[in-house]
């Protein structure tokens, strides 16, 4: 296994997607009917950010870290964000962080005692760091097994309600094939439920085929959100992160329309862009 988030902990991609991920628990916890929350590539739950790997590239200096430093000045789910994750992984009240809770310890804290998550994590260390940061939260399970081979067994779950995070490093060439083929299956067999995709943007290319097969599936109810820290034809590593949504909750795409771009002023984006807009309607 090549990738390891480890390096990767914090940066401004993970602040888009975990901003978007809190709004989308955050709906499903308005319905007193409890859901489950599925993730296909769940990693170790929470990063140290005094380890080699993250302070190799410190790419957190350039996401969470300008909101911590801006966090007085920051208001609503913003600020609810980074005091959720200072609580969850530093002293709140010092202001200071030592380690970064990932989308499953996120979701884990969020959960009540009706709901449930399901974390799948295929790589074995991985897995067995993800299992400790969960310990204390009786209604997760841990899966060791390929995430989208998982994701056909749990489908459609009993409760009815609920969304599955699709969330791989895209290393692989195939992976936006594989991605399109599990939210088909995944769609056909729970047609109701909330699929959230996680993308980087390195190039453009791949990204709008991905988008047009979309278009062209049949399936409806597709929102489409991204955050770019850098222009388009920049030659970094990562340009910018981008999330699609199918069957949204109501009124996700006017709450994203504010969020994203406050988000992209307090990461000091000044080079980039947001976009949030429907890519298939109803």
């Amino acid at each position: 296994m090549k990738y390891r988030h480890s390096y990767h902990a914090g940066n401004f991609a993970d602040t888009m997607k975990h901003l978007v991920l809190i709004e989308l628990l955050n709906a499903l916890l308005r319905k007193p009917g409890g859901f489950v929350y599925i993730e296909t590539h769940s990693g170790r739950g929470e990063y140290p950010l005094e380890s080699r790997e993250a302070r190799s590239t410190a790419e957190f200096s350039e996401g969470f870290g300008r909101l911590l430093a801006n966090r007085e000045q920051l208001r609503g789910p913003l600020r609810d964000y980074v005091e959720a994750v200072l609580r969850l992984g530093g002293d709140a009240a010092a202001g200071r962080l030592q380690r970064y809770p990932g989308s499953p310890l996120l979701a884990a804290t969020l959960l009540r005692t009706s709901d449930r998550a399901v974390l799948i994590e295929a790589e074995p260390t991985e897995r067995r760091a993800l299992e400790r940061a969960l310990s204390a939260h009786r209604n997760t399970s841990v899966r060791g097994e390929d995430g989208y081979a998982a994701l056909r067994g749990l489908l459609p779950p009993p409760e009815r309600r609920g969304m599955v995070l699709i969330d791989p490093s895209y290393e692989a060439d195939a992976e936006f094939e594989r991605v399109y083929e599990a939210l088909r299956d995944g769609h056909r067999r729970w047609a109701t439920g909330i699929f959230a995709i996680w993308y980087p943007i390195k190039r453009r290319e791949p990204i709008t085929r991905f988008h047009g097969r979309l278009v062209q599936s049949g399936l409806r109810r597709i929102l489409c959100a991204e955050l770019s820290l850098y222009p388009e034809d920049s030659r970094v590593a990562l340009n910018g992160s981008g999330l699609l949504v199918v069957n949204p909750p109501w009124k996700l795409d006017e709450s994203l329309r504010n969020l994203l771009p406050a988000l992209q002023r307090a990461l000091d984006a000044r080079g980039g862009n947001t976009r949030c807009e429907w890519l298939v309607p109803e």
